[in-house]
This record gives structure tokens, C-alpha cells and sequence, in this order.
């Protein structure tokens, strides 16, 4: 490629490169030239003299450039509750406070401000892309195409009275109308689909016509699947299958169904589903954390099923912290299989970054620094002293290098953190609002 004919709009210089692409080698002395929303060239500025030109220039001596981080399992507005009803079973937790919160407490507005509070403790966390699944989904993806975010949102779908949809008949109607609503709504960024909670708050019919609602359109289906043991003894009891083997009885396994969770999955559901190319979202804090179990990850890659790495909602967590989420799946899988060789480092990057695009269907799109891909990415501050000395940037990414770390994160080729300050949200309103709306919250 002829540098001299990028004529980039932007040129970050002088850093290590991680592109994330299989196999590539970081990039010492690298530079990424973007131009529109667009990665134009990525190299090593060796001599410096190979530098393409560029209108603007941002030199990130002591950082490490690579792909934005991919949420692909996230519940945004839940970070009202953060904190709200912790040490609990899922059922209890679920039934006895959050379910009524959001039956009681839940509105619009509330929706929409949370997610702009989510999307900014996202974005501090090199977070460019994420899927969220919700109720009032029309209001968060209004926050995430606010805040700049690259996003999958899914309408929640359930067969009882959920927010903004108080007659289960009209569950599918409202997700209809939601995803026809989205086709002009910030379309270079936001994907519009539904999301079905799970095998015990949907029926078969709604799962079966829900999945042909975004077979139809060639849209990514979410559901939680096995996340407890009780759940998948329940269904079992009822139809005398396998979580995987039930939707594979109704039809839903395929390329484009998203399962969450996955703990309690059989080994011959692990089979199913990586014939179907279903693809598994993990969310290991919130699985710990709520004592769900560990998934079994490491099974379901050896059998070649994609993987990418979700937070979760704040109420199950309680934060949206990817590098959180990385740290702790490589060393939860470590301990749970007695094998310090289980998910390397550099195969956990990659579950955040590339994988996780696969996963929610972007994989052509973003999740590597790949010329002609999307420029979304993420400036790292390695000028810290829990990340010196570096010898291996993949170990400092999953072992040691924090949210707080990160310096820049550009999402479509526009500068969402700059200088460790949000530049699409106004922190000190969304805080403020937050605060004066989360009085009372946990006597609601």
C-alpha cells in the first residue's frame, strides 16, 4: 500500500499495536491511520519516515493500542440496582427484588438514564460494542447511539407482564414494533433484535415464533440458557429434555441464536450446539457471583464453538468491566479444570475482542485493527507501575492492566474518551440525575 495516498484524518503513532488478528505479532513503534469511520492502514513506523500523513496526529508513546472491547451479553439499566439486593440465590434475588423493582419502579425515562450511566462506565472501560437486552429497549438504544457505542439491542421478551408491555399477549407485537422502529436509527451502528429471557419465562410458542421473527430478517436471537442447575432440573422435568435438546426440539439452534450463561449444559448439549454453530456468551462474574457455576468454556472451544465475554447487568455483578471479566475467566477455568495451561492469556484477549464480535455477528465489522474494518479501538496507558516492566502486552491485558488504565477509546472512527474525559456524555448531569433518582430506590 502507497502511504502517501491514506490522507488520514487521524494518525496514532509511536505505540505497541496489538491488531488482535489470528496469529499476528504486536507491533513495536506501530501506528493506526484512520480515515472516516474506517481503519486505513495499520504498520510499524520503522523508519519514521514511512508514516503516512494525516490532518491530525495523537502520539501514544507508553500505551498500547488494540480492537475495542465487545460487552456481548449486558443488561444496561440494571445499574440502578447495583448493590440494591447482593448475597443472594438467582431465584430469590430475581423474584423477591428485582422483578418487583422493575415492575413497580421501572419507566422509560429511568431506562434511558440508566444506560447513559451504563454506557459511560463502558466506554471508561474501553468497552466500543456491546449487546443489551432490556425492557423499554427504544430508551437504551436512544442512550447508546447518544453516547456513540456500537450495539446489538435486543427488546426483552416474556410471557408475563414486563415493563412497557403490561399484556404478555402483545410481547412479540412490542418487540416487532421496536426492531421496526430501529431500521433508520443510527443503522452504521445499531442493531436492532429481541431477546427472549429464558426456557421458564418464555413458552415454546413465543421462543419458536420469536426465532423466526429474526431468522426472517437474519438477526442474532439472545437467550439465557442453563444457568442454574434448578432451572435445567425443572425443565427437564417438564419435557424430559436437555436445555440444548429443548430448543433444538423447537427450532432454535442455529448460526445466529446467542446462548448466555451456559452453565449447566450436558456434554451432549455441548455437541448440539457446536453442530448448530450456536454461539455462548460468558458472563463469569455474574455466574459466580449469583453461585450459578462455572460454564464450561473450555470444552465448548475445544469443540469449536465461539465464545465471547459479557458483564451482565450491574445488579449481578456490579460493575461493566470487561478487563474484569477477562482476568477472572482465565484464572477461574485455570483453577476449575487443575490445568494453569486452560484459556491463555492471549486466547481471553481475543474472547473480548474478535470473538466476541463473531459472537453478536460483527465479526466483519470490528473486533481487530483490520484496514477497512471499523476504527474502534482502545489506547491503554502503560505507564503504570502495576504494568512495568512489560514482557508480554496479551499477560498485561488479562492478569494486570485495570479499566482505569485506559487513555483514549474511539468507536466509527470518533473519539468517545479523550484523555481519560468522556466527550459524548456530560458525567456530572448523568451522575447528579442518578443520584437525586436512586433516593428511596431500595425502600421502592
Amino acid at each position: 500500500m502507497n502511504l502517501e495516498l491514506i490522507d488520514a484524518d487521524w494518525l496514532i503513532h509511536n505505540a505497541l499495536v496489538l491488531t488482535l488478528e489470528p496469529g499476528a505479532a504486536p507491533i513495536l513503534d506501530g501506528f493506526v491511520a484512520i480515515k472516516g469511520s474506517k481503519i486505513a492502514a495499520v504498520g510499524s513506523a520503522a523508519p519514521p519516515a514511512s508514516l503516512p500523513p494525516a490532518r491530525r496526529l495523537l502520539d501514544a508513546q507508553g500505551s498500547l493500542v488494540l480492537p475495542g472491547l465487545v460487552n456481548t451479553h449486558c443488561h444496561a439499566a440494571m445499574v440502578w440496582f447495583r448493590g440494591l439486593a447482593d448475597d443472594l440465590p438467582l431465584q430469590k434475588w430475581l423474584q423477591d427484588f428485582i422483578f418487583p423493582l422493575e415492575s413497580g419502579w421501572l419507566d422509560g425515562d429511568k431506562v434511558y438514564l440508566g444506560t447513559l450511566l451504563a454506557a459511560a462506565e463502558m466506554i471508561r472501560g474501553g468497552i466500543t460494542t456491546v449487546a443489551d437486552s432490556y425492557f423499554y429497549e427504544a430508551e437504551a438504544r436512544r442512550a447508546l447511539a447518544e453516547a456513540g457505542l456500537r450495539a446489538v439491542a435486543a427488546q426483552g421478551v416474556l410471557d408475563f407482564p414486563i415493563p412497557g408491555v403490561p399484556d404478555p399477549r402483545d410481547n412479540l407485537k412490542a418487540a416487532l414494533d421496536f426492531m421496526d422502529s430501529g431500521e433508520d436509527f443510527a443503522p452504521d451502528l445499531i442493531t436492532s433484535t429481541l431477546f427472549c429471557h429464558s426456557p421458564y419465562t418464555c413458552g415454546p410458542e413465543t421462543l419458536k415464533r420469536a426465532k423466526a421473527i429474526t431468522r426472517q430478517r437474519g438477526l442474532p436471537f439472545f437467550i439465557h440458557l442453563a444457568e442454574t442447575r434448578q432451572e435445567v432440573e425443572e425443565l427437564r422435568g417438564k419435557t424430559g429434555l436437555a436445555p440444548g435438546a429443548y430448543l433444538e426440539s423447537l427450532g432454535l439452534l442455529d448460526e445466529s441464536t446467542v446462548a448466555v450463561h451456559c452453565v449447566w449444559l450436558p456434554p451432549e448439549d455441548l455437541d448440539l450446539l457446536a453442530r448448530r454453530g450456536v454461539k455462548v456468551s460468558h458472563c463469569p462474574e455474574s455466574n459466580l457471583k449469583l453461585a450459578a457455576g462455572a460454564a464450561p468454556i473450555p470444552e465448548l472451544l475445544a469443540k469449536g464453538v465461539m465464545v465471547g465475554l459479557g458483564t451482565d447487568g450491574a445488579a449481578s455483578n456490579n460493575d461493566l468491566d470487561l478487563f474484569g471479566e477477562m482476568s477472572l475467566a482465565a484464572r477461574l477455568h485455570k483453577v476449575w479444570r487443575h490445568d494453569p495451561t486452560v484459556l491463555p492469556a492471549a486466547q481471553t484477549a481475543a474472547l473480548a475482542t474478535r470473538e466476541g464480535a463473531g459472537v453478536l455477528g460483527l465479526g466483519e465489522i470490528t473486533g481487530t485493527l483490520t484496514p477497512g474494518k471499523a476504527a474502534d479501538l482502545v489506547v491503554l496507558d502503560l505507564n503504570q507501575p502495576h504494568l512495568t516492566p512489560l514482557f508480554d502486552p496479551y499477560s498485561h491485558l488479562v492478569y494486570a492492566a485495570r479499566a482505569a488504565d485506559v487513555r483514549q477509546v474511539m468507536a466509527a472512527g470518533r473519539w468517545l474518551l479523550s484523555d481519560r474525559q468522556l466527550t459524548t456524555l456530560d458525567w456530572p448531569e448523568i451522575a447528579g440525575r442518578i443520584r437525586a433518582g436512586s433516593r428511596g430506590l431500595g425502600r421502592a
